[in-house]
């Protein structure tokens, strides 16, 4: 398993634990930025994880920001992926076993390194388990689609409204 990293200011330092974790259990990972505190635009580092693993580069994608609802958003605007924020095990599991998550969004700003890194064990070791949760998941690609790729739906990209 290959997972992508990255975040803005607000997550570097818990991105830090993260990746140093990650290299203590032998689990490969890239690190697409930010690489200090300066501040930075958390999409620019949403949209690098989160092409990483829609494009198949790394198998799962890890992202902090303050409270992780930026990066949240912004990773899910790319095509196929599923990202999950989650400050506690319990939504983490969830995440991965109902939702087929592959991005796993953390705030800095709202949880500490220990439960973090916590979750991020608990994500990483929870598999899919399809079944029912196959159909839903194929529901959520379907809306997706249907917004992607001339489904009728676009947007103006300066403002984000409906054409």
């Amino acid at each position: 398993m290959r997972i992508a990293l990255g975040s803005d200011h607000g997550g570097f330092q818990l991105k830090k634990a993260i990746k140093e974790y990650l290299d203590q259990q032998g689990i490969a990972n890239q690190d697409l930025g930010t690489y200090n505190a300066e501040a930075v635009d958390y999409p620019d580092y949403a949209r690098q994880v989160a092409e990483a693993v829609a494009g198949g580069a790394c198998d799962r994608g890890i992202l902090c920001c303050g409270t992780g609802i930026g990066v949240c958003i912004a990773a899910n605007k790319v095509p196929g992926i599923r990202a999950a924020l989650c400050h506690d095990t319990f939504s983490a599991r969830a995440a991965r076993e109902h939702n087929d998550a592959n991005i796993l969004t953390l705030g800095e700003r709202v949880i500490g390194a220990g439960l973090a890194l916590d979750i991020v064990a608990t994500w990483l070791a929870a598999e899919f388990n399809g079944g029912r949760h196959a159909r839903r998941v194929g529901k959520i690609s379907a809306i997706e689609a249907s917004y992607c790729c001339g489904g009728g739906h676009q947007a103006d990209a300066a403002t984000g409204r409906k054409k």
